[in-house]
């Protein structure tokens, strides 16, 4: 793969982990992109239309899905859907830009298939207590969902292996440079920099 192709950065961890304001630290990188998902879920008192998600109805989220829109969908709690639709990535080809995916477990493991030189970020919480206290902390779930995100969260991190980074995120500042450092050296990769290294040799004769 050459550097004329988008790097996609997937990022995933339990809700609560930190994960959206990691992908911001992310976004601050020049020549960065988001790819906003489209979900089936009722948007919060503080979400708008078109920043982090397009909210789109069940029908025309299965039209999407038949007509082979998305990069990546899945359900999730058994409820809403959520997924990534193909034309970000057209986008960040034309812009020459790289694009990030803020996506749980089973998306990252359809992107990977699909965009093999995909780098996957986890993002863990320092412990279950410690993500708990976060999630309490937003007011938003009953009791029972809590326990049903916590659940969750010790199911997405049986799947670690299948990331290519870990950030723990226990100090914001930290992981935010952890981050950000993952994407710059990715971006330095050898299989990314080919074309760019033949026609520096070629300046030197080849």
């Amino acid at each position: 793969m050459s550097s004329s192709e988008p790097l996609v950065l997937i990022v995933s961890g339990p809700s609560g982990s930190g994960k959206s304001t990691l992908v911001k630290k992310l976004l601050e990188l020049p020549e960065t992109m988001l790819s906003v998902s489209c979900t089936t879920r009722e948007p919060r008192k503080t979400e708008s239309d078109g920043k982090w998600y397009n909210f789109v109805s069940e029908a025309e989220f299965q039209q999407m899905v038949s007509r082979g829109d998305f990069l990546e969908y899945a359900q999730v709690f058994g409820k809403n859907w959520y997924g990534t639709p193909r034309k970000w990535l057209d986008e960040a080809r034309t812009k020459k830009k790289d694009l990030v995916l803020e996506i749980d477990v089973q998306g990252a493991h359809q992107v990977k298939q699909k965009v093999p030189g995909a780098i996957a970020i986890f993002v863990l919480p320092p412990s279950k207590e410690e993500l708990e206290r976060r999630i309490r902390a937003r007011g938003q779930d009953s009791d029972d969902e809590i326990r049903r995100r916590l659940e969750r969260a010790r199911q997405e991190m049986l799947s670690y292996s299948i990331y290519d980074f870990a950030v723990v995120n226990d100090d914001l500042a930290r992981a935010g440079t952890e981050v950000q450092a993952i994407a710059l050296g990715s971006r330095c990769r050898v299989a990314r920099n080919e074309d760019r290294i033949r026609r520096i040799l070629m300046s030197f004769g080849g």
